[in-house]
């Protein structure tokens, strides 16, 4: 019983030569030149997790000489966004 054995690696894939070094610049160069801008959406989100973090720490104010271990939490939970 034989096995067929090949002594392939990863550099006789990734060799591709002139063109796939050419190709590849190309699409760097593209990627860099059309490159993504955040969206409204994210920006929004970011102002929320700001809004959320504030209201957290004002609600933590509130909270420091009735329960200061909740007020702890609170401030907790605003710094970790």
């Amino acid at each position: 019983m034989s096995t067929a054995h090949t002594h392939l690696s990863y550099n006789d894939y990734a060799a591709g030569g002139y063109a796939s070094n050419v190709a590849q610049a190309a699409r760097g160069l593209l990627a860099a030149l059309f490159a993504v801008k955040p969206r409204a959406e994210e920006q929004a989100m970011e102002e929320q997790r700001h809004n959320d973090s504030t209201y957290l720490s004002r609600m933590a104010d509130d909270y420091e000489h009735i329960a200061p271990n909740l007020s702890a939490e609170l401030r907790f939970m605003a710094s970790r966004g």
